[in-house]
């Protein structure tokens, strides 16, 4: 781009874009006007500077390109592109296909309305991934199936918070023959699920940990304005 192009870019159609852009495009998902008017702006540079290497900027004046270049943001068109297949691209919500929202969105407001309810904060969950959840069931009930009869009356006991005692009594075996029994299920568990399965089951999940964290911060913040 030449320094004549140049200066007709920025003192004949910026300011022109700058003017309109906010009042007569719409922001589409998390856009602002100030970035509406950034990618205008770069549409526009590109434009000017094909007409100069085609020989047709004389043709065309600066209000020309500034007008073709709103109407391009207004049909969603975007410096990158017009796709229209692309879940984040403006074309694509324009016609509906698709909608875009900012986590930092407000949803709501507490019982009090001294809280505010971003988008962020109602779709965390403290529960746990269900895929996850899902292969240790399905992991677990192989392990089951490799257990003999008792073994198997021992591991519903303990889980259904009976004792050593209990599951003696109902397999009709004795005591220290039950108590062999779990440690045989033990070293079976160990062997199925690895020597790092006890580690596992008792660390935090790292979302977990930014979760509570995310909320104390939240909850540090509400404390200073209260």
């Amino acid at each position: 781009m030449s320094p004549e192009t140049a200066w007709i870019l920025q003192e004949e159609v910026v300011p022109r874009l700058h003017s309109a852009i906010p009042k007569s495009v719409l922001c589409v998902g998390a856009e602002d006007a100030e970035e509406l008017v950034q990618e205008g702006i770069t549409m526009a540079s590109k434009m000017i500077d094909r007409l100069e290497h085609q020989g047709k900027l004389g043709t065309v004046t600066p209000s020309n390109i500034a007008y073709y270049t709103i109407q391009h943001l207004k049909s969603g068109r975007r410096s990158a592109g017009s796709s229209q297949v692309d879940v984040y691209g403006s074309s694509t919500q324009l016609n509906g296909s698709s909608r875009l929202h900012s986590l930092n969105e407000v949803v709501g407001l507490g019982e009090c309305g001294d809280e505010v309810w971003e988008l962020q904060d109602v779709i965390s969950t403290d529960h746990e991934d269900p895929a996850v959840k899902a292969c240790r069931n399905l992991d677990w009930q192989t392990f089951i199936t490799c257990l003999n009869h008792n073994e198997k009356l021992l591991v519903e006991c303990l889980v259904n918070g009976l004792g050593i005692r209990e599951a003696s009594e109902l397999a009709k075996v004795s005591y220290w023959t039950m108590r062999d029994c779990k440690e045989t299920v033990a070293v079976k568990l160990l062997d199925f699920m690895g020597v790092d399965i006890l580690k596992d089951i008792t660390k935090q999940p790292h979302w977990k940990i930014g979760l509570d964290c995310e909320r104390a911060m939240m909850a540090c913040r509400a404390d200073r304005r209260n």
